[in-house]
């Protein structure tokens, strides 16, 4: 029984390793690039310990589960929104719009109403609630 002390030498490559590389680096860029998510650019303002004494006309936008708007209590189409916040605009250039999404009111909708917030320089903000309260 002889026992060969030569080695014998490879002829390929196992290439697995560095393909577990390459999948691994795919899957890492392409996580990346759809992770920046796209959406609404907001102001938010910055809270101050003073108490604030200017008084502002305040409107209260309200979209409900069906779908409606209401301002103030009152229902309003669109184009009503429109021309109410433009009149109060004309009468207060800092008149302010808080915005309230039923929980299960179209998105689509409290979007719309921030969007017209937006196009007509409308101070806003959005009323949520404490969640188990």
């Amino acid at each position: 029984m002889q026992v060969q002390d030569e080695a014998k030498p490879y002829d390929t490559i196992n290439v697995t390793p560095m393909l577990d590389l390459a999948y691994v680096l795919l899957v890492v860029f392409i996580l990346m690039t759809t992770a920046s998510v796209q959406g609404l650019s907001m102001s938010l303002p910055k809270p101050s310990n003073k108490p604030s004494t200017e008084k502002h006309e305040l409107r209260i936008i309200q979209i409900t589960t069906e779908g409606r708007t209401l301002i103030n209590g009152v229902a309003v189409s669109m184009e009503e929104l429109e021309s109410q916040l433009k009149q109060a605009k004309a009468k207060d250039k800092d008149v302010q719009a808080m915005i309230k999404g039923d929980g299960k009111a179209q998105y689509a909708r409290v979007i719309a109403v921030v969007d017209l917030c937006n196009r007509l320089e409308v101070n806003m903000g959005l009323v949520t609630a404490r969640i188990g309260v």
